[in-house]
């Protein structure tokens, strides 16, 4: 106990201390909010991982995942690598830098107000990021109170109120550099901490062909299987088609999330775009891949305490359960590792929405005369805001919460996916396709949640995100365009000439 509590003690004191020295870099809003566009690409990066995987990723959807369609769930966590951080980078990261930057655009709201000038899009934006970020934020604290219980003893209200607070201090501190920073030192915990778990997790079934062979003699429960054993360990699982909507939804839904863009307006130079690339792509692999590989082994640990009482599943409680028999010090280094995963993903998305509300919503609608300080004053104000609301949610969650959690992802990726990309790419895009978008993304998450024409919420929010990318060009075709000369102003920043050094790029001749 006491090499478990000095683990958080000093985790603790870092993330604090980061704010501290953070402080002078979050003395004007372009620093607070993006860090000054100055930051490197491994911090880039991890930020940007450590945002894409929280807690939700490593005891709720690992061990909900793992247990319907065993080790093919590693499918998932690839999916997350090569899809959602390979090429996201790749087909995003450059233009997006480019183009925030030469519209002054600090938030995505900001980018769809400015790229497609209409101030009523920034303001349905924010709103949208304002209702379906809350609740997601919420769900981060889930996981946390099993394994706070089995580890340390401590309630979970302390638990949520001590992460929300330490969280809540170094991000009012330092803003984005402090974030960017502590999600790095987090980065490293959590890919530390996974490669271990699974090693000692694994050796506890007797070493990895042993638990295979285990999980191989299972018979499974999917009805398509016909209740043959092997399909655990089968190269696409039990149920390939829900598993491909699970891999769309969690690797493309990135594209569109708010606090995943962000990470690319704040990226410093060409260099950090590339090495950012490779390095989020290795630490997805690791960290995404390692956590559904583990909750892949889930059925290996089928015992009462996963059940609930109406007999069904408590999927929060696996993967918990396959970590209860490790040694202390792994317990104290797994508590930290989601910890890490929570508190990363919390600081950017109170960030995000506090800096959204103030910047998009407050600032010229609500307060037409804001400086600096009260821009600052109110985002820090904000923060603390969205961090209370999301504590009393976490502590006494309302069923309706519960389901708007599940819905969070679908309903920010459908709405936003489509015309933040073809608005990068595509000169021709209407606003009246970025309101179809908007109506289209939030329409089929949210009815859906009521009226179950698609069974899982997570194929709902794949079929959003899809139904966005032929909607936007089918209505940009046939709507009113926007004026020519404006659209082309705004797209001269791709055509700026630069000059590198030959090592950098091969000239277009040789003389």
């Amino acid at each position: 106990m006491a090499v478990k509590l000095l683990l958080l003690i000093i985790f603790f004191a870092v993330m604090v201390g980061v704010g501290v020295v953070s402080r002078k870099h979050a003395s004007n809003v372009n620093d607070f909010v993006l860090g000054g566009r100055s930051v490197g690409p491994w911090l880039t990066a991890f930020a940007y991982g450590t945002s894409y995987f929280s807690a939700v990723v490593f005891v709720g959807y690992a061990g909900q995942f793992g247990w319907k369609y065993g080790l093919a769930s590693t499918w998932i966590g690839l999916g997350n690598a090569f899809l959602g951080s390979l090429l996201a980078w790749v087909v995003l990261g450059r233009r997006t830098r480019i183009m925030t930057q030469h519209i002054q655009a600090a938030t995505m709201p900001d980018f769809f107000g400015k790229r497609f000038n209409s101030n009523a899009l920034r303001i349905a934006a924010s709103a949208i990021v304002f209702i379906f970020l809350i609740p997601y934020t919420a769900s981060l604290y889930n996981g946390l109170s099993r394994l706070f219980g089995m580890a340390f003893d401590i309630p979970y209200t302390a638990c949520v109120i001590l992460m929300a607070t330490l969280t809540g201090v170094y991000v009012i501190l330092g803003g984005y550099m402090a974030t960017a920073i502590n999600d790095f030192i987090q980065g490293i915990v959590m890919i530390g901490g996974i490669i271990a778990v699974i090693a000692a997790v694994l050796n506890g079934q007797g070493g990895f062909m042993e638990a295979v062979g285990k999980l191989a003699q299972l018979e499974s429960d999917i009805p398509v299987t016909q209740g043959q054993p092997g399909a655990f360990t089968s190269f696409f699982g039990p149920d390939p088609l829900n598993l491909l909507g699970v891999i769309i939804l969690t690797s493309l839904g990135t594209w569109g999330l708010p606090q995943m863009v962000h990470k690319f307006y704040t990226i410093k130079n060409e260099k950090a775009v590339k090495t950012g690339t490779i390095i989020s792509t290795f630490f997805a692999v690791i960290i995404s891949g390692g956590c559904y590989f583990l909750g892949g082994f889930g059925r290996l640990f089928d015992n009462p305490a996963i059940y609930k009482a109406d007999g069904s599943i408590a999927y929060d409680a696996i993967i918990p359960q396959m970590l209860s028999t490790l040694p202390d010090i792994l317990i104290g280094i797994v508590v930290i590792l989601v910890l890490s995963a929570s508190m990363s993903t919390l600081s950017s998305l109170v960030l995000t929405s506090s800096s959204t509300l103030t910047l998009d919503f407050i600032k010229g609608n609500l307060v037409k005369d804001m400086d600096e300080k009260k821009q600052l004053l109110v985002m820090r104000v904000l923060i603390v805001f969205f961090i209370v609301i999301s504590v009393v949610l976490a502590l006494d969650p309302p069923t309706f919460i519960a389901q708007l959690m599940g819905i969070s992802w679908g309903a920010l990726a459908g709405a936003f996916l489509a015309p933040f990309m073809y608005g990068l790419f595509w000169k021709k895009t209407t606003p009246l396709a970025v309101w179809a978008s908007f109506i289209t993304g939030v329409g089929i998450t949210v009815s859906n949640m009521y009226f179950k024409f698609i069974a899982s919420p997570i194929n709902a929010g794949a079929v959003a995100m899809i139904a966005g990318l032929v909607i936007v060009p089918v209505v940009s075709l046939i709507t009113p365009k926007m004026d020519a000369k404006r659209v082309d102003d705004i797209f001269t920043c791709y055509d700026e000439e630069v000059y590198v050094k030959r090592k950098v790029a091969l000239p277009e001749e040789d003389k």
